[in-house]
């Protein structure tokens, strides 16, 4: 009986497989180091958006937690991420594990996430938009959009944009 089973076992997982295969998405977000007599770290929401610009899965978002100095919490600044705060922020109570963190240097930063992830496994098939926006005390606010299909076809496929002053490049690769 088990060899029975091991044939129509195995096909079954190779039929099954494919569909299931470890679909995965990389993001790169750049954060420009700017030459101003103040500068403060941004804060940052970074968000998939569907074609009617709901808020499909929160990915990051990146503030300062506490400001000592102040004796504040910096969550109440998190509504000058304007977009972001109006489709899901005011919504969230923060701070959401896997999801914030410290806001972060200038440089290039690095997010991965695999179709089993919280944010990523009820995602439909479709066509979406990577979002970020940036936004700093004494500083600018910039919004960026990167569309892409999820899940990836047979190859990777990645896009990219770049902003014009608080966001450097964005770029999203959805890999099968």
């Amino acid at each position: 009986m088990i060899t029975r089973l091991l044939p129509s076992a195995a096909l079954t997982g190779m039929l099954v497989s494919p569909a299931l295969a470890g679909t995965e998405i990389e993001i790169t977000v750049e954060i420009p180091r700017l030459s101003v007599a103040e500068y403060h770290r941004p804060y940052a929401a970074i968000w998939i958006e569907k074609s009617d610009q709901s808020v499909a899965a929160d990915l990051a978002v990146w503030y300062m937690l506490q400001n000592s100095a102040k004796g504040e919490q910096g969550s109440i600044w998190l509504k000058d991420l304007r977009t972001w705060w109006r489709r899901s922020g005011r919504n969230q109570t923060m701070p959401i594990d896997g999801v914030s963190g410290a806001t972060k240097p200038p440089g290039v930063h690095k997010l991965s996430f695999r179709n089993t992830s919280p944010q990523l496994k009820s995602l439909a098939p479709g066509e979406y938009q990577l979002v970020v926006e940036l936004v700093r005390e004494v500083g600018g606010r910039e919004l960026v959009r990167v569309p892409f299909t999820w899940p990836a076809a047979r190859t990777a496929a990645t896009g990219k944009v770049r902003g014009s002053h608080e966001v450097g490049e964005v770029q999203i690769t959805v890999k099968p």
